[in-house]
Parts: C-alpha cells; sequence; structure tokens
C-alpha cells in the first residue's frame, strides 16, 4: 500500500498584513532592520553580504536579470538537513522544495510545494529520479536547474535554509504557538531516536519541537508533512510580528545569517517590504498531485517514487506562469530510466 493518500490540488486564498512564512526570513531582514533602528539595519546588511553566494547571475530563461522593485519575480526555497552525523555536507539532498511567485503589481504571491520524492528529470546526471537528489549532485544550481526544467518557468533566485536556522530562529523568538495533529514521538536534531515526544493539541514548542514536528511522517505522508510545515512557517510569521519579538530581532538575523545561503544582495531583499505593508496580501498555496510507484532501477531495486500527475502538473505551470505573465518555453527533456535511490 502507498505511503500518501490520493489528493487534490492544495489552493487556499489569504489576506495577510505580513509576508507569510515564503520569504519570512528575507523580510524580516529588510523590514524589521528599516524600522528598528540602525544598528538592526547595518546587522542585516553585513549578515547578508556573508550569506550571498551568486552561482549564475540570472536564470537562462530570461533574457535580462530582473530587477524586483519592478518585475514579478520567483523564489526558490530549498531547505536543507545538515547536522554532524550527517557530515555538514554542502550537497547534502534538500529536505523540502518550495517555490515562490511574486507579482509586483498585484502584491500577490503563489506558494507550490514540490514533494521531495517527485520522479523527475535531473539534467546534471542525464535520468530521472527523485527530485531531492538534484541538490546532492549539484548544489542549489542543478536543483534551479531542475526545477526550470519541471515547471517550465525560470528560478530568478534562491534561498537555501537548513534545519539549524529553523531551530535557532523559534528559539531566538521564545517558542511558537502550534496546533500539533496528533500525538507522536521523532528524532532530534542529533538523530537521537524517540528524544522528542508531543501531545495532540494547541502547545508552545521549541526549536527542537517544531522540528520534530516539521520532520515526521510517521503516522500520514510528505503532502501532509508540507501542509504542517506550511503551518510552523505561519507560527513563526506571528510571532515575529508581534510586539513583544522586537527584541528578539538581533538573535533571529544572527540565527539565519549563520544558516543560510542566497544570491539575492541586501538591496534587492528590501524590494520585498512593500509586500509585507501593502495591507492586502493574497497568498495562494499549492502542492502537486500525483500517486505511489515503485520503479526498478539499474541495480534492479523497485525504489519508492512519488508520480507526478501530468494534468495537474500541466495546471500548476499555467497557474505559475500567468502570475509571473511569461510566454511558454520549449525545454521538454527526454525521460531517461532512473539509476538512484
Amino acid at each position: 500500500m502507498g505511503r500518501h493518500n490520493s489528493t487534490t490540488t492544495r489552493k487556499r486564498k489569504r489576506r495577510r498584513r505580513i509576508f507569510w512564512f515564503a520569504i519570512f526570513p528575507l523580510l524580516l531582514v529588510a523590514s524589521v532592520s528599516a524600522s528598528y533602528g540602525a544598528y538592526l539595519y547595518k546587522k542585516a546588511e553585513n549578515m547578508m553580504g556573508g550569506a550571498f553566494f551568486d552561482n549564475r547571475g540570472k536564470s537562462d530563461l530570461r533574457d535580462k536579470k530582473v530587477d524586483p522593485h519592478i518585475d514579478n519575480v520567483s523564489i526558490l526555497f530549498i531547505g536543507i538537513d545538515e547536522s554532524e552525523k550527517r557530515g555538514y555536507s554542502d550537497n547534502a539532498r534538500s529536505d523540502a522544495l518550495m517555490l515562490a511567485t511574486l507579482n509586483e503589481k498585484e502584491k500577490s504571491v503563489k506558494l507550490l510545494t514540490i514533494p521531495r520524492d517527485s520522479y523527475v528529470y535531473i539534467k546534471e546526471v542525464g535520468y530521472n529520479t527523485k527530485i531531492n537528489h538534484a541538490h546532492k549532485y549539484g548544489g542549489p544550481r542543478a536543483t534551479i536547474e531542475t526545477v526550470e526544467d519541471l515547471l517550465d518557468i525560470p528560478v530568478d533566485y534562491y534561498v537555501r535554509l537548513d534545519f539549524e536556522a529553523f531551530m535557532a530562529v523559534v528559539d531566538a523568538l521564545g517558542g511558537i504557538e502550534v496546533d500539533v495533529p496528533y500525538a507522536f514521538s521523532e528524532q532530534n536534531s542529533k538523530d537521537k531516536a524517540d528524544a522528542i515526544s508531543l501531545e495532540a493539541g494547541m502547545q508552545k514548542l521549541d526549536g527542537e519541537e517544531a522540528l520534530a514536528l516539521a520532520r515526521t511522517r510517521k503516522l500520514d505522508n510528505d503532502i501532509e508533512r508540507g501542509k504542517r510545515q506550511q503551518e510552523i512557517m505561519k507560527a513563526i510569521a506571528k510571532k515575529a510580528a508581534s510586539g513583544a519579538s522586537i527584541t528578539k530581532y538581533g538573535k533571529v538575523i544572527d540565527a539565519i545569517g549563520d544558516n543560510m545561503r542566497t544570491d539575492m544582495t541586501f538591496d534587492e531583499i528590501k524590494a520585498f517590504v512593500d509586500y509585507a505593508v501593502s495591507g492586502d496580501l493574497s497568498i495562494e498555496s499549492y502542492t502537486l498531485e500525483g500517486q505511489d510507484t515503485q520503479i526498478m532501477n539499474s541495480q534492479g531495486q523497485n525504489i519508492y517514487y512519488w508520480q507526478l500527475d501530468e494534468d495537474n502538473l500541466a495546471e500548476v505551470k499555467g497557474k505559475l506562469k500567468e502570475h509571473l505573465d511569461i510566454a511558454t518555453y520549449d525545454n521538454t527533456e527526454v525521460a531517461k530510466p532512473a539509476e538512484e535511490e
């Protein structure tokens, strides 16, 4: 029996005064530092200088580099599970992939969660496998290339955050309030089995507990986990926007800077402040439909994948292109056999 239930496209529209979780780290750095004094502003500017890694300049699907002050743009968020046990590898597999498209005129956002086991073509190695392997093969560059091939849209920027940042931000804010959907036990950030135990219900979580909730899929699946991660990040954004958290922003900036890489400059990040203060921000959330499948690799092993539904994929691609106001690109690749678990 497959691990995923049959799903439909998750689409929800919300209007809020804060930019939701997707660019929370960036927006917090820009708008908060600008609003609460020269010290935090300079601290954020220095942090972003250390986090800046420009590995390509612009998307190959753009004629010229975008300007987020005037253009519609896309940002790929890459969540990495780096730890001492995993050797802090720069090219670890990605544990979460989310693409945000931002429409500058409408001040609206579309957010797509891409299941980590999605069976896709990875140009870096020339065959189909799980999309979370792209980062292992070629870091952010290969991940960006794979997402562009899958969705047929340019990825203008990336933000890579590891789970150390996730925990550190939650702890810097003094914890977050989250409704835990069910009781469970999960390993901690050091991979100690059943080190974290939570009961069902609304409760305050520290960084380790929030990470356990974001990670677990023992009682459901990747689709539900993606939804939980969205709820957790909304809780982080809500806590960060509260007046009581102002004194903690310095620690939050430190937590983000120590664990983030991006190809966005500080000036580019500041362009997104307008989204936060628009007062009527529209956000739609999506994931990709599919089904469980077992595919044999070249070693004769049957490997689990999330086989994407082509009709749903085409529908989502159309919505993102319309939101970015771009034409269709012809970058279709011929699928190759799976090669690796």
